[in-house]
């Protein structure tokens, strides 16, 4: 399957490439935006690039990964948003697409996150056929949660994670199911 490119009002959603590097290395090497992530702000584009290697192999392998989200107007790389398929289980669920985003500092709270969401949800049910659709956040992340209730994602319990070495305790799990979308305004 073909790496879709969506739009929205104010959005171009696409595979991220070589020309998002500077974009993704401004917001990856601001410590605030890795506030909730336990992960250290990028040193290099070098780590980027490393990135942009694993994510371009999601697509060939799943058909999905994680999307650059674009202003339709200026062309800058405001975030990303999108699904990771995951075939090793994740508390408990194999085989299953997680769902996420992170965006630019000065970015936040203008509603870019539930935009891009909207249309990569719906992607994601219409096209993959996924009855549910993950997400994943800290518990003190409160903005990160109430963009997903907005989704129509439900707080279904807690897990602790180990992910790439790091552990990550207590996250809180959400799950959004195709039918609870579709009854979204």
């Amino acid at each position: 399957m073909k790496t879709p490119q969506l739009e929205t009002e104010r959005l171009l959603i696409k595979p991220l490439s070589e020309e998002h590097i500077d974009d993704w290395f401004e917001m990856d090497s601001d410590p605030e935006v890795h506030t909730y992530i336990s992960q250290s702000p990028v040193q290099s584009k070098d780590e980027i690039r490393e990135a942009l290697k694993f994510i371009s192999q999601q697509y060939k392998d799943n058909g999905v990964g994680r999307w650059a989200v674009v202003d339709k107007n200026s062309g800058e790389m405001l975030g990303w948003c999108g699904l990771k398929f995951y075939k090793e289980p994740l508390n408990g669920h194999a085989q299953i697409y997680e769902h996420g985003y992170r965006f630019k500092q000065k970015h936040w709270g203008k509603g870019l996150a539930t935009e891009s969401s909207k249309a990569v949800l719906d992607w994601g049910f219409e096209n993959l056929g996924i009855d549910t659709i993950y997400a994943i956040t800290d518990p003190e992340n409160l903005n990160s949660q109430h963009v997903l209730k907005k989704l129509g994602f439900h707080h279904t319990g807690n897990f602790d994670w180990e992910f790439e070495g790091k552990k990550f305790k207590n996250c809180y799990w959400f799950e959004l199911s195709r039918n609870d979308f579709h009854k979204l305004p």
